[in-house]
């Protein structure tokens, strides 16, 4: 019987057979609330929109809108607003409105010239039930004549003048839209963005500690240091995971349920904590304590910053099928690579006393050694420079098409998790 990763990457390998599928590289950036609420993910191809969830054969009359949610839609934005980039060729061809209405938000970006063609194409788009978005807004903007039609706008606070910040929402207050703050990149920047008066805000502040940290009880992050500490062990010692699972009721919980039902029918009784992590063994113990302890961390719906750690890792091990990582738990430095965020902690006391390799030791510190050029790969495709994607996966050996494979299902997995444990 296969494993779950066995079985994933079964999958990816069966994605990559058809020699005209077209590399569909996808990726998605938070949309947040000032409470940290994600409302949405603005998604950034590198193929076009039809390309990208129809494939280059497809033909728009021979396919309605109820099979969008089988293309990717609900894998990349998990039933939150999909807001989509629209030049002018997506906006008159009409692409747009093969994607559900109720999920997608038309971004029209600053190159499209507002003529009367465009005007009509973003008013049908506006009575057919979509939302409009204006994305990198300025004071005297060419797209005045749609605005009006805006549900959001957004504006950009690293390519905006300090003094006209006030100005443009000025200008638009009163108007029945939200205005989103675009390249949010540190603390400083949420603050100030939350005084100007945005209520949405877009970018990498979440995967720094400050607004987005998840608030965990010392006694939380203690139990799953030492959860953590004793996974990351060579030999793992099972009286050691046994007691330490045992400490904490939700874990304890999370992994009887799991366990007993995976065994149903296997045994007559129910397995206690030695004999469900026996029946696992030590390679599904390691995966599923870092995650289950991680998940635990939240107590409710997992931050972004948790699903973020959980697709790097899992993006991390399914690249490492085709590339020399020496050995290492591509599985666990993923997940690292966010913890400090996680748990409000140092990087440096997180890795003191993990067992850890020192080319790994010296990835997570100093962003440099071996594995540098893995992780850079995979925060290109995070950001959606795609020259920096190709470049990445030509100095790998990798294949582009199985690196974005590999992007794509990391998602998928991430966010059914919760729902398997």
């Amino acid at each position: 019987m296969d494993t779950p990763f066995v079985g994933v990457l079964r999958h990816v390998e069966q994605t990559l057979n058809s020699a005209t599928r077209p590399v569909r590289y996808a990726t998605r950036q938070p949309i947040f609330a000032a409470d940290g609420t994600v409302i949405g993910y603005k998604l950034l191809f590198r193929t076009g929109l039809i390309d990208h969830f129809f494939g280059n054969e497809f033909e728009s009359s021979t396919v309605t809108i109820e099979v969008s949610s089988l293309l990717g839609l609900d894998a990349l934005a998990c039933e939150r607003l999909a807001f989509i980039e629209c030049h002018r060729d997506t906006l008159v061809t009409k692409e747009l409105e093969l994607l559900p209405a109720e999920r997608v938000v038309a971004e029209i970006t600053s190159s499209v010239s507002i003529d009367d063609v465009v005007y009509q194409s973003c008013l049908d788009l506006k009575n057919q039930g979509y939302r409009i978005a204006i994305s990198d807004y300025s004071l005297n903007d060419p797209r005045q004549p749609i605005a009006h039609l805006a549900d959001f706008i957004l504006v950009d606070l690293n390519q905006t003048k300090t003094e006209e910040a006030p100005l443009i929402l000025e200008a638009v207050r009163g108007r029945d839209c939200k205005l989103i703050a675009t390249g949010v990149e540190s603390q400083t920047a949420w603050d100030a963005a939350k005084d100007l008066g945005f209520q949405l805000f877009q970018g990498s502040f979440f995967r720094s500690p400050g607004p987005m940290r998840t608030r965990t009880t010392l006694t939380n992050r203690i139990v799953y240091l030492r959860l953590l500490s004793a996974v990351s062990k060579p030999e793992l010692d099972w009286r050691e995971i046994e007691e330490l699972i045992k400490s904490d009721i939700t874990i304890y919980y999370r992994l009887m349920r799991f366990v007993n039902t995976a065994a149903h029918g296997a045994r007559s009784e129910p397995l206690n904590v030695l004999q469900a992590l026996m029946f696992l063994g030590d390679d599904e113990v390691r995966r599923w304590c870092r995650v289950a302890g991680l998940l635990d961390m939240t107590r409710q719906e997992p931050s972004e910053a948790v699903l973020s750690a959980l697709i790097r890792a899992r993006s991390l091990e399914l690249l490492g099928a085709r590339i020399d990582h020496r050995g290492a738990d591509l599985f666990l430095v993923g997940m690292l690579t966010l913890m400090d965020t996680i748990l409000e902690l140092p990087m440096s006391t997180l890795l003191d006393g993990l067992h850890l390799d020192s080319s790994i030791v010296e990835l997570l510190l100093e962003h440099a050694g071996p594995l540098r050029g893995l992780l850079d790969l995979l925060f290109a495709v995070e950001a959606g420079t795609w020259t920096n994607v190709a470049q990445g996966c030509a100095e790998l050996g990798i294949d582009e098409a199985f690196a974005a494979a590999c992007y794509s299902n990391a998602i998928t997995w991430a966010q059914s998790l919760t729902l398997k444990m």
